[in-house]
């Protein structure tokens, strides 16, 4: 299959290539619906009986099965933030139905090339965030004497949260075990001026030359020329002089002129960064530098012992939410900041606190674990477990509606935690598709319980979307469980239709729809019409009576439609993913 010059290097695949026909995959795995051919692999989602979304990654062509041995082996041995986690070789021999392959994390998201082809050019934020942390895991890889050698933007993914991953991994192996006449394609990998014309002779000094041309073309919407390369101030004026003068530096025709080591580079970064902004050490939140600081600014001078913030991941009606380290544990976290407006009312302060520190008690395998509730000064926020893949929104507008085999298991999930939750005396009052997230597994899980009853905004139709929220919320009523099922309905209904129940162009006209019971049942399979009906139901009292019983319910209802592959049930298989959670 060839590549299209205009999409990119990766060609998607929605059926099992015939290489895969034959394979027979262990009890209770299934064959994900995505696929990608690139670099000569064929990665295709499967999914363990866990439900875990893992990357199968074969050649089409079967002489390359030792370039691939080669290429697992080098990454099972690796271990670092970008590098994604390598779990097992299948060996194709007689008699086993499947092999060769290997196991590793599946990564969802896009290639910073694909989002240049997208998008176009990129903020210089974003640009130092993939240096960073692209170019540590091309430093460690330097530090165990093994270069890279296809550093590009199509070697780098970026998920739904920031996270930034290093692939491009049949390129990293030692070059004898490649096959002859076979080389990373020149159209999409940046080429140094050392490497004659169709060479290709990876060097530590090449995969700075390679990172440093990623980062001009994501600044510029284009690799640079091998030579002539134009100053970066010229196409961008908004770039710093000085982060200008560092990739230049890398860019350089000249090896002996780059940098040492990529290692000495991002040092280099380093100490431009502390040197060359506002210094909040020493400031006093009564002052006038304080309350100038934008949103970020003032969680860096709050934080700063204990967290290091790397990447905004969106603001909502209370607050916005940063990926960050904690600098005591190292890992990275996710850390929800109160917006300053919400954080003047002391009495909003007190009851979010309250609320946070009854929601951390909560320990269940569906629901975000919150870790701590700190402030400092007038900046307060809580820290929770930090979810890589992103929301169930970003899932549905990214892949589309899924299929129900998918969503039957996790709705019933969530409606275990829910069951938790509820029995705890803790409502979430805010459920949506945002704040139902993926774990690394693809499980669903559920994050910001209480939050819009702590803050005092129990009302739908300004504590969260409106397509989600029950009648008796949008009308500004007293409620509670009831409240908390309807959204499940709506939640269910937004995934597998890949739109919400009832739509309007504001709360009023979602509310009429509600009232009036306007949604079309025929977009459902008729085995659910039931439970919709009784889920979506504008009277609180007609729904169900709790979570269990709707949980049931939902049960009965999609047993018809589907029961997974293998001797496990839904009800068991749901079971068998919760004890893996909490190992």
């Amino acid at each position: 299959m060839a590549s299209d010059d205009h999409l990119g290097p990766a060609v998607r695949t929605s059926d099992i290539p015939p290489h895969l026909a034959s394979w027979q995959l262990p009890p209770g795995w299934q064959w994900g619906e995505s696929g990608l051919l690139v670099n000569h692999r064929h990665v295709q989602e499967i999914r363990d009986s866990f439900e875990r979304s893992l990357a199968l990654v074969t050649v089409p062509d079967p002489a390359h099965e030792a370039w691939l041995f080669s290429e697992a082996k080098h990454l099972a041995l690796r271990n670092h933030p970008a590098i994604p986690t390598t779990y097992h070789y299948w060996s194709g021999y007689a008699g086993n139905r499947r092999g060769p392959g290997y196991l590793r994390r599946w990564v969802t998201g896009e290639t910073v090339g694909a989002r240049i082809r997208r998008l176009g050019t990129d903020t210089v934020p974003y640009m130092l965030r993939v240096l960073r942390a692209a170019g540590s895991g091309v430093a460690y890889l330097h530090d165990l004497s093994q270069v890279h050698g296809a550093v590009s933007p199509d070697s780098m993914y970026v998920t739904p949260t920031g996270r930034v991953w290093l692939l491009g991994w049949p390129w990293s192996v030692p070059l004898s075990d490649i096959p002859s006449g076979i080389m990373p394609d020149p159209r999409w990998t940046p080429t140094p001026v050392e490497w004659g014309p169709s060479q290709w002779a990876p060097t530590p000094e090449s995969d700075q030359w390679q990172l440093a041309a990623t980062c001009f073309a994501i600044l510029t919407g284009e690799l640079p020329p091998r030579t002539e390369i134009p100053p970066i101030r010229w196409v961008r004026p908004d770039c710093p002089a000085n982060i200008a003068g560092l990739l230049e530096r890398a860019l350089s025709s000249d090896p002996k002129k780059r940098f040492h080591s990529i290692a000495s580079m991002l040092r280099e970064l380093e100490k431009l960064s502390s040197t060359g902004g506002l210094s909040l050490s020493g400031l006093d939140e009564a002052s006038g530098e304080f309350k100038s600081m934008n949103e970020e600014q003032r969680l860096r001078w709050a934080t700063g012992d204990e967290y290091e913030v790397l990447s905004s991941l969106g603001s909502g009606t209370f607050g916005s939410v940063w990926r960050v380290r904690d600098l005591t544990l190292q890992r990275e976290v996710a850390l929800k900041m109160l917006h300053p407006a919400v954080a003047r009312s002391d009495d909003a302060v007190t009851r979010f606190r309250k609320e946070a520190q009854l929601a951390a008690r909560l320990q269940h395998p569906a629901i975000v674990p919150i870790y701590a509730w700190e402030q400092k000064g007038g900046v307060h926020w809580y820290v929770m477990e930090l979810e890589d893949e992103g929301s169930i929104g970003d899932l549905v507008r990214r892949s589309g509606p899924r299929p129900i085999d998918e969503v039957g298991p996790q709705v019933a999930f969530i409606l275990e935690g829910l069951i938790a939750a509820h029995q705890h005396g803790i409502i979430h009052r805010d459920l949506k598709p945002e704040n139902i997230l993926l774990s690394r597994y693809r499980h669903w899980r559920i994050a910001d319980f209480g939050i819009a009853h702590a803050l005092g905004d129990d009302r739908g139709g300004t504590s969260g979307t409106p397509a989600f929220a029950a009648p008796e919320q949008l009308l500004g009523e007293p409620h509670g469980v009831a409240s908390d099922l309807f959204a499940v309905a709506a939640i269910a209904w937004f995934v597998l239709a890949g739109k919400p129940p009832f739509e309007g162009t504001d709360a009023r006209a979602i509310l009429a729809a509600q009232l009036s019971g306007k949604y079309d049942l025929t977009e459902m399979p008729e085995e659910l019409h039931d439970w919709f009906r009784r889920g979506l139901s504008a009277d609180p009292d007609a729904r169900f009576e709790d979570a269990a019983a709707m949980r049931d319910a939902w049960i009965r209802a999609v047993r018809p439609l589907y029961r997974p592959s293998g001797e496990h049930p839904l009800t068991e298989r749901i079971k068998r993913a919760a004890e893996q959670l909490f190992r």
